[in-house]
């Protein structure tokens, strides 16, 4: 009988979520169960139907979510390590399926010996408020990629950083590829306690003006189309921050790329309005 899993796009996907989660594990980025991933599976499995749909235990969300009615997401699970994920991604990940009313989900990748075992992330409130927002939004974004990098949390206990203008300039101005990769820059959400639809809707208006936020003294979220490219803007940005902090670390103040420099950028990769 053929399953969600014999959809070869999403044996791809979730081969790539492992190879991702071992890159945050190397990179430091996951401590313990630190961080999580979704991915909107809509159109992959759009013409699947998920027989005996009733059998999967119903978990109600705290907020209904009308705009992802029927869909699919791939979800790493709550408490899950991402070194685990790497080598197991169906032990440490679910699939999960939105109600017809989006007001309530169901895991259907779990059999009937582990249905209690395994939950998605206690960010889900998060991922699904930003996914639906983009839905709305016809953006063609489909990954939400949460973690956390070292440099970049420093940066955010300081007040003299929490500034966007600021910030970006600081972080554009260390390497060339920040600006091309990066062109809106990160944006600075509060901080908030992780979980809360407080955070939820402080990020989804955040992402109206990035592609890239901080969590203030917690880590980084990232949106895009595609799982590598949406790692790729943390990763960038990170590479910036750790330049200035060991520039600063040497006792010297980095000069960064100068405004001229920056333009000139922009204009020569069409990136920022150019």
């Amino acid at each position: 009988m053929n399953t969600i899993f014999d959809n070869k796009q999403l044996q791809e996907k979730i081969h790539d979520v492992a190879e991702l989660a071992d890159y945050l594990w190397q990179k430091g980025w996951a401590e313990r169960n630190a961080g999580n991933i979704s991915i909107n599976l809509c159109d992959i499995l759009k013409d699947v139907t998920v027989t005996d749909l009733e059998k999967y235990p119903e978990f109600k969300l705290k907020k209904a979510l009308p705009g992802l009615k029927g869909g699919f997401f791939f979800v790493t699970g709550t408490g899950k390590r991402m070194r685990d994920l790497a080598r197991n991604p169906l032990l440490n990940a679910c699939v999960i399926r939105i109600s017809d009313k989006g007001d309530s989900y169901r895991i259907i990748s779990q059999n009937d010996i582990n249905f209690y075992e395994l939950r998605p992330t206690s960010e889900l409130p998060t991922h699904l408020g930003i996914h639906e927002q983009m839905v709305k939004n016809g953006s063609k974004n489909r990954v939400i990629v949460h973690t956390h990098p070292n440099e970049l949390i420093a940066l955010s206990h300081s007040p003299m950083y929490k500034s966007e203008d600021v910030l970006n300039r600081i972080l554009w101005g260390m390497h060339p590829e920040s600006v091309i990769v990066v062109p809106r820059g990160v944006g600075m959400v509060p901080y908030e306690i992780p979980g809360t639809t407080d955070i939820a809707e402080l990020t989804i208006k955040a992402l109206a003006d990035h592609d890239v936020l901080i969590w203030e003294k917690h880590g980084c979220l990232a949106v895009g189309e595609e799982l590598f490219d949406t790692f790729d803007l943390i990763d960038t940005l990170s590479k910036s921050a750790q330049i200035f902090i060991y520039a600063k670390s040497a006792g010297f103040e980095p000069e960064g790329l100068t405004e001229n420099q920056l333009l000139d950028l922009k204009k020569a990769f069409h990136v920022g309005g150019y």
